[in-house]
């Protein structure tokens, strides 16, 4: 479950998108004062960080460039709120070091559907890992060919095109051969944003899957079924 740091001083409008940002299933913490807000965000990672920009104790602009400086939440993707609408408030809150600047009065589903897209979005520590790491190298595994560079799959030398959610999730699996992963942890992986998706879409893609790479679907012998627990690829 995504964590969110709500700081700001309106009880009102804290207690408004603390509700919201509930009833979306996400996990708030929520202070009003900017002192107690920094403390907070140096103290233990957040997905994300909506902040308003007059706050007593410390200003936001203040807390945004603190948080990026140093601490566990240095790329986390912040949102600036404030009742201020002049161009050069937005300027100096997004070069602050903030993602997305909104100003009040703003309406609830319009906070909440730009949350859920900064959510989305991929965090640079999280992209920089990915281009260090081997995981773009080809896989082959069970007469399967992987190739996450140019997405392509050859299933006993055949070309074959899948979906991007069938690539995701026989990636997941073909990488990590003998490894269990619960419904839950596909979903994670196969869908980043988990947008109307539920772990039974997990067993519909497996089935699909199967489909497209196994000899006989009915008998499965590379996507398996742990009872009670997930899939995983056969070991080699």
């Amino acid at each position: 479950m995504a964590r969110v740091l709500v700081i700001e001083d309106d009880t009102h409008i804290r207690d408004l998108i603390v509700l919201h940002l509930g009833l979306e299933g996400l996990e708030t913490e929520a202070v009003g004062d900017g002192l107690d807000g920094l403390a907070r965000a140096s103290a233990q990672p957040f997905d994300l960080i909506l902040l308003d920009l007059m706050l007593p104790g410390m200003d936001g602009v203040s807390i945004c460039r603190a948080i990026r400086r140093e601490g566990p939440n240095q790329d986390v993707p912040i949102m600036m709120l404030t009742a201020r609408r002049e161009e050069s408030d937005k300027v100096l809150g997004l070069e602050s070091g903030a993602d997305d600047y909104l100003a009040k009065p703003f309406g609830i589903r319009e906070l909440v559907a730009r949350a859920r897209a900064l959510l989305r979005r991929p965090r640079r520590s999280q992209l920089q890992a990915e281009a260090a790491s081997p995981s773009e190298r080809p896989v082959e595994i069970h007469g399967l060919h992987i190739d996450p560079a140019r997405r392509s799959v050859r299933v006993r030398g055949a070309e074959m095109d899948l979906t991007a959610q069938e690539f995701r999730l026989l990636f997941v699996l073909a990488t990590h051969p003998g490894i269990v992963f619960s419904r839950e942890a596909l979903l994670t992986r196969v869908w980043p944003d988990r947008t109307y998706v539920t772990e039974r879409s997990v067993d519909s893609l497996v089935k699909r899957l199967r489909r497209r790479v196994e000899l006989d679907p009915a008998n499965p012998a590379i996507i398996l079924t742990v009872w009670g627990s997930g899939y995983k690829c056969a070991d080699v």
